[in-house]
């Protein structure tokens, strides 16, 4: 027991308490800060890891719990912010200036609703209060801006002494930039690889991003020149696989997965879209229109979290095309409680990979 109630005291009763992610002590890992005391008030600063932390109220808890213990405590204060940790550079791939961390949100198929998870979890990112950006990767079919509210935004072209940057656009707290930005809306883009290779690159370093938390790539479906493109250019810290329970779009789902793991990018996880089907006139009942089980199979078969299951609601459709994502038209919807989730979970996947 300790006989002096000082910021020493408080550190050493503190580092047991671990950071339930990373399962370290806070105290090793610097997420204990600025230790104060006046008389039996004792005030820390808890830096977590990122603002999305799913499990932030527990950690109060029992640091809160830990320093009470100490004798002279009368009052606890704890001031919680979040230094979202920076990935690993690679020798052969450089980071894109001012972006901590970039994430793929990838799909084996098309038609499983990649764009909408990569959507809702980048604003439902942002509502935590992180940096966020969406880099539509999907040239081909570019339908970021419509599900952000931004069809009718007009991109900013700078002239710089580095060359023209890009200014994305703005909305729901997330910047995106996208291919819809630069064609008409019935212009298709009939290019070859090394063309949608250029543009990638250039959506990723020729883009004012600033300061960014997170950037979240929109990936088309498939394991093509955008995968490879993305893989090779930048360091990253996961992608994310997202599937239906149907038994051809699991199977995609694995190619694609497997693809990652061979780029040596970490599979943060798998979220199963449409997992049922809730009627609008009968909230209570469920159907399982693709089937049931699939995603949670496949994770354990490829010894992968499952992330989250999103159920099937018109909701989220409409959401989707009048520009409001559902975490922000319907936040006590299922589907946008389960996106939420399902965002805070990859937030914690990814400070684990950063950190370890």
């Amino acid at each position: 027991m300790y006989d002096v109630l000082d910021s020493r005291s408080v550190l050493e009763v503190l580092r047991p308490v671990q950071d339930p992610e990373l399962r370290k002590s806070l105290v090793e890992l610097n997420m204990i800060r600025n230790v104060k005391i006046d008389g039996g008030k004792v005030s820390f600063t808890l830096v977590l890891t990122t603002p999305a932390c799913p499990l932030r109220e527990f950690i109060v808890e029992d640091c809160e719990k830990a320093v009470k213990k100490l004798p002279g405590v009368t009052e606890v204060s704890v001031d919680v912010t979040a230094e979202t940790p920076q990935q690993k550079s690679l020798p052969d791939r450089s980071g894109v200036p001012g972006v901590k961390n970039i994430l793929a949100v990838s799909s084996g198929k098309g038609g499983v609703g990649k764009s909408t998870v990569a959507v809702n979890v980048a604003v439902a990112l942002a509502q935590t209060g992180a940096k966020v950006g969406l880099l539509d990767a999907d040239i081909y079919g570019p339908n970021d801006p419509t599900m952000l509210g931004l069809a009718d935004a007009e991109i900013v072209v700078r002239s710089t002494e580095k060359g023209e940057v890009l200014e994305p656009a703005f909305n729901h707290g997330v910047k995106l930039v996208s291919m819809g930005f630069l064609i008409d809306r019935d212009q298709p883009v009939i290019w070859r690889g090394p063309m949608l290779n250029g543009v990638i690159r250039q959506f990723l370093y020729q883009v004012e991003w600033g300061e960014l938390d997170y950037l979240i790539v929109d990936m088309p479906p498939g394991t093509g020149d955008a995968q490879l493109t993305l893989t090779q250019s930048v360091p990253m810290s996961g992608a994310v696989i997202v599937t239906t329970p149907q038994t051809v779009a699991l199977l995609d789902s694995r190619k694609g997965l497997r693809m990652f793991q061979q780029m040596n990018v970490p599979v943060l996880g798998i979220v199963e879209n449409m997992s049922y089907f809730i009627p609008p006139d009968q909230p209570d009942k469920q159907y399982d229109i693709f089937g049931s089980g699939g995603g949670s199979k496949t994770a354990a078969e490829l010894e992968v979290p499952l992330l989250g299951c999103i159920p099937l609601e018109i909701s989220t459709r409409v959401g989707g095309d009048n520009g409001v994502p559902i975490v922000v038209a319907d936040p006590d919807s299922a589907s946008a409680k389960a996106l939420k989730a399902i965002a805070l979970a990859i937030a914690g996947r990814v400070s684990v990979v950063a950190l370890t």
